[in-house]
């Protein structure tokens, strides 16, 4: 919000006034910022932090020239409780206490009752408030309050009394445009804002009479304000007298103002005359070919394909972006798809554009063109790979586009071409030197149900140096159904690579292996397979019929119990047992030891986690949104504790607790304790530290308060800000977090 004129104190004039919630009171704030002039609009210029230790969710100003906020206390869930807080300065800076006092009288009058002089003079009200009240009265008084609204405008010395005049004038010529003409003198002010207002206001209209007007101010004018609103009134009224000096107010601003070349280009594609928009397609000017692409866009012309063939890489990047992304003009993709040809281009948003091109128009010529681009060498791996995994989606692409997920719907296309092409080279891309790009072929002959190369793949999954590719090459032929893959799992389950190893153990549901020969592979992972390896397996063993795994399982969990195998396979093995619905393994489950604690419900999150995993999930998460309010080593938000050296700081049990249940813990700073002491007397503060002789709480006092362990009865945590992952998160995402976490040292 923004003070209105009378509120508060003189220090807080011309100031706006914002909420910041974070779900913790002493790391919320009402911030107080003011904004100065910047070319066509404005820039940040100072900020006060007004005030914190509430929970704001919103802020007015009352009649009395107070600040009301409400408070939300504590935390992100809902509840049926609240509080609305007075702000005010003290005594000695209420030194607007005469005008607050005039403008609470004014705010309770009848305006409806109120003469037209009366309501012409409180035009010039220092509040904003009064000042509206009087010209909403006015305008609903037709020609006699536009009398009042011109003789203010042509009488008055007060720049908001003429612009409240201005905007008075407006809402009449809503309902009249003749109300309209009363502006048209403001065009020659001296005031540069009165300039600006009457310009937004007729163009507002649609006021066509001074179109020649605002096209001179527009070429004349030096004042970024009244070009910025006079491009934007011109493009309103669709005056195409205008496009000339539209298009040279562009130039001579050389993209140095932003706001400027929008106003531009948005008042050019409303306008709409297409010929000399494209006319600029050829200009020498680096801006104006620009600013055409951007109007071009706006117009949806196919016209825009001729950017395609600029010399600068960054706007043949824009006209890319304009045909493929969001609605997309379609005509204009065959053009973007030739693209793929030109060798003069690298930018990577470029080329994955005309790569979905091509998939897009699906043609036979298109699909010659991405698989002659995917033979090249003189792309990147990323881009090779692209190209690749786009050929294996030809005959069914998605219904999302891959570049930028906009909805186009189901296309079904014949097999038969596109897999007859891609046989002609699948070997030369399955024996590229780049492992990105043989697991991309890899996967475009699954896709593409081609198995005429499985031998080749099979060959690679043995002998390649890269472990991803064999990884990747033993799935993908599984899906193929290829006829050794037994032996290929066999091999893999032997690999000198983990995670190779852990691929073939999670295809075993696949081999129909037999009562006899499970317990032996079984027994040969929990020897020598590494705890990946183990989880793999039991995920594997959850999928087989009970009647092939009960003894298997009964047998784990002995060993488990006899801590002969690692906590990290116990979710694994708890899945596994569940999948089998056997309830004698359930007992058998049951009756390991609880430890009637947090760990009873996550069990086996301490260990086993995977840690990139869990960076993934802390950064990226759309659930968890952890980086929102936590940061780790500089990237993150301050709404909650730096976690960057949370692993030396807590234990896992104690990370895990702070995970699912966060108000267990308070982490000192970041919550608020409330205190029953031995003389009944009760406080409630920010916990700062905590030791094993005493808390030490910020209250509202100056100093800290420290409280000894001996003087407390009951301690009361209030919910902390961070909502409860438990519910969030699955078991294995919550162990993956733990791990993580646990790691950052």
């Amino acid at each position: 919000t923004y003070n209105p004129g009378t509120a508060l104190g003189t220090k807080w004039k011309n100031r706006f006034f914002i909420v910041e919630f974070t779900g913790v009171p002493n790391r919320s704030h009402i911030w107080s910022f003011t904004l100065k002039p910047k070319g066509a609009s404005f820039e940040l210029n100072e900020e006060i932090d007004m005030l914190s230790g509430i929970l704001p969710t919103g802020i007015q100003f009352g009649p009395d020239g107070a600040l009301y906020a409400a408070d939300w206390i504590n935390g992100w869930s809902t509840k049926n409780y609240g509080r609305v807080w007075k702000i005010d300065v003290n005594d000695a800076n209420k030194d607007l206490d005469k005008e607050r006092k005039d403008t609470q009288w004014n705010m309770k009058l009848n305006y409806s009752e109120v003469g037209d002089e009366t309501l012409g003079d409180l035009l010039e009200h220092d509040d904003m408030r009064i000042r509206k009240k009087a010209q909403f009265e006015l305008a609903k008084r037709d020609k006699r309050g536009a009398l009042i609204f011109v003789n203010t405008i042509h009488t008055s010395k007060n720049q908001l009394a003429s612009i409240h005049s201005i905007w008075g004038l407006g809402q009449l010529a809503e309902k009249d445009l003749k109300f309209a003409a009363h502006l048209t003198p403001l065009l020659d002010d001296t005031d540069p804002e009165i300039i600006t207002q009457a310009i937004k206001v007729l163009g507002d209209r649609r006021y066509f009479a001074v179109g020649d007007k605002l096209t001179m101010l527009l070429g004349d004018a030096t004042n970024s304000r009244i070009k910025f609103y006079a491009a934007q009134a011109l493009g309103r009224m669709k005056f195409k007298a205008a496009m000339p000096t539209l298009i040279k107010m562009i130039d001579s601003n050389n993209d140095e103002d932003l706001y400027i070349r929008h106003a531009g280009v948005v008042a050019l594609s409303r306008i709409g005359e297409l010929e000399p928009i494209v006319a600029l397609t050829k200009s020498p000017e680096r801006d104006l070919r620009i600013a055409s692409a951007l109007v071009l866009r706006r117009m949806k012309s196919e016209k825009i394909s001729m950017l395609l063939k600029d010399s600068d890489e960054y706007i043949v990047t824009e006209a890319a972006r304009a045909i493929n992304d969001d609605l997309s003009i379609e005509k204009s993709l065959p053009d973007l798809a030739a693209i793929i040809n030109d060798k003069r281009f690298k930018s990577e948003p470029l080329l994955r554009r005309a790569i979905n091109a091509c998939l897009r128009v699906g043609g036979d010529k298109e699909l010659e063109m991405l698989l002659t681009f995917a033979k090249r060498n003189d792309i990147s791996s990323v881009l090779k790979a692209e190209a690749l995994a786009t050929l294996g989606t030809w005959a069914e692409p998605s219904v999302l586009d891959r570049v930028d997920g906009y909805y186009h719907g189901v296309v079904k296309r014949n097999p038969t071409s596109v897999r007859e092409k891609v046989t002609r080279y699948a070997k030369d891309f399955l024996h590229d030197k780049n492992g990105e790009v043989v697991i991309a072929a890899s996967s475009m002959l699954k896709n593409l149900s081609i198995t005429g190369f499985n031998s080749d793949m099979a060959q690679l999954a043995l002998t390649s140096s890269n472990e991803n590719v064999r990884a990747e090459l033993i799935k993908n032929l599984n899906d193929l159904k290829h006829s050794d893959m037994a032996g290929l799992i066999s091999s893999g389950m032997n690999d000198k690579s983990e995670k190779v190893r852990t691929t073939a153990i999670s295809l075993l549901t696949d081999l129909n292996l037999t009562k006899v020969a499970l317990p032996l592979i079984v027994k040969t992972i929990f020897d020598k397979g590494s705890l990946s390896e183990q989880q793999a397996l039991f995920t594997v063993l959850g999928k087989i019929p009970v009647a092939k795994t009960e003894i298997v399982l009964s047998d784990a969990i002995n060993l488990l119990k006899a801590k002969k195998i690692s906590e990290g396979v116990k979710m694994e093995l708890s899945d596994a047992i569940t999948a089998t619905k056997s309830e004698k393994l359930k007992q058998q489950w049951a009756s390991l030891p609880k430890s009637n604690s947090i760990l009873d419900e996550f069990d086996g999150a301490l260990t086993g986690g995977n840690g990139g995993s869990g960076w993934e999930i802390f950064f990226y998460n759309a659930t968890a949104q952890c980086v929102r309010c936590h940061a780790i080593d500089g990237n993150g938000g301050k709404v909650g504790p730096d976690l960057s050296k949370i692993g030396s700081t807590l234990s896992r049990l104690q990370i895990l607790e702070s995970i699912v249940e966060p108000s267990t813990r308070l982490a000192p700073g970041f919550g608020t304790v409330k205190l029953t002491l031995t003389d009944k007397s009760e406080v409630t503060g920010i916990l700062m530290e905590e030791n094993k002789n005493e808390l030490i709480l910020k209250t509202s006092h100056a100093e800290p308060l420290k409280v000894e362990l001996n003087r407390i009865t009951k301690r009361q945590n209030y919910p902390s800000a961070m909502p409860a992952m438990g519910a969030a998160l699955s078991k294995k995402e919550i162990r993956d977090l733990v791990e993580f976490l646990g790691g950052k040292r």
